[in-house]
């Protein structure tokens, strides 16, 4: 091996370039490879009353565990099977409703091939994803899929590369095929990643994050301006809602409103919540999503917006702080 202190830096730069040309060209030449057998591996996933296992060894192994996440996420249910343990009992996790997608560069993994057998007696569909189409996986398969790569990044042509990314974007294409073809949406996808940032802003609602109950500050419509201050001040919402004996609400007074209202040298003693609130406050019902609060505020240039029923009952309310502790904003 040659000792740290040769390094070349644009000899190192060039190869990574060289790699990069190389993987870059392998996928460029499985597109046009791809044809009836690709479209009937989707028909056979999309018909699959079970899962689709993922199945491979070393290095095509851990693109088999990638694949199955990505089909996982994008509503295929999907596992990963490692082949060496399935021969020792994990082949009880496949069922005759899934379909077996098996990942050999060469195709003639002996892990694979033992197994391979027992799920065709199975009747178990199989997909072959392989570099070799005369391989014996490719024999044993129901469909191929070809990745076969015309060289490897690797200079001495041992490390699996280009062939290991072509097996990547294939079953990325295969997964991008399958959600359109299920007309998979946003909705879909947070559903499955409700700790993502998409998953907290199209799952989270406004009922989730809203302030309700005793948490509300009101008054009524001849609450002194004392009565209002003090609950502005328990509440610490940065506001108060006026409302009816009903609940309905008639209006809202903020800090900002009180900032304004000082600065105008009005004798604050003498005034009730009616003589200060402000009228038709934006509100939002509880079912929206809390996104669409977000989008209110940042439109209105306000920092609070009421929660309210078809009939303009005071439900709750829902601050700029309460959108950013949950991580929508």
């Amino acid at each position: 091996m040659t000792e740290a202190a040769n390094f070349d830096a644009a000899r190192a730069v060039a190869m990574a370039r060289q790699a990069l040309q190389i993987e870059a060209r392998a996928l460029t030449e499985l597109g046009p490879r791809l044809g009836d057998e690709f479209a009937r591996a989707a028909r056979l996933v999309l018909d699959c009353k079970g899962r689709v296992v993922v199945m491979g060894m070393g290095k095509s192994g851990h693109v088999g565990r990638k694949i199955a996440a990505t089909l996982a996420s994008t509503g295929t249910p999907a596992m990963f099977v490692h082949p060496g343990e399935a021969a020792h009992g994990d082949l009880g996790m496949v069922t005759t409703r899934d379909v077996v997608l098996a990942l050999s560069n060469s195709g003639e993994s002996d892990e694979l091939n033992a197994i391979l057998p027992v799920l065709r007696r199975l009747g178990v569909p199989i997909i072959a994803m392989t570099g070799r189409a005369e391989s014996s996986l490719a024999n044993h398969a129901d469909v191929v899929l070809d990745s076969a790569v015309a060289e490897e990044a690797c200079p001495l042509k041992l490390a699996p590369t280009a062939s290991t990314t072509a097996q990547m974007a294939l079953g990325d294409a295969l997964a991008v095929a399958l959600l359109d073809a299920r007309g998979f949406r946003e909705e879909d996808f947070a559903r499955s990643h409700p700790g993502g940032a998409l998953g907290r802003k199209l799952l989270t609602h406004v009922r989730d994050l809203m302030r309700s109950g005793d948490a509300l500050p009101r008054v009524g419509l001849d609450a002194g301006f004392t009565e209002m201050m003090r609950e502005m001040s328990a509440k610490a919402l940065g506001a108060a809602v006026i409302v009816d004996a009903a609940d309905k609400v008639l209006g809202i007074f903020t800090d900002g409103d009180l900032r304004r209202l000082v600065e105008s040298g009005r004798d604050l003693r003498l005034l009730q919540a009616t003589d200060v609130m402000k009228k038709g406050p934006r509100t939002i019902r509880a079912e929206a999503l809390a996104v669409d609060a977000a989008e209110l505020m940042e439109t209105a240039r306000i920092t609070l917006v009421l929660v309210v029923d078809e009939q303009n009952t005071l439900q709750g309310a829902i601050s700029i702080n309460d959108l950013m502790s949950a991580k929508v904003i």
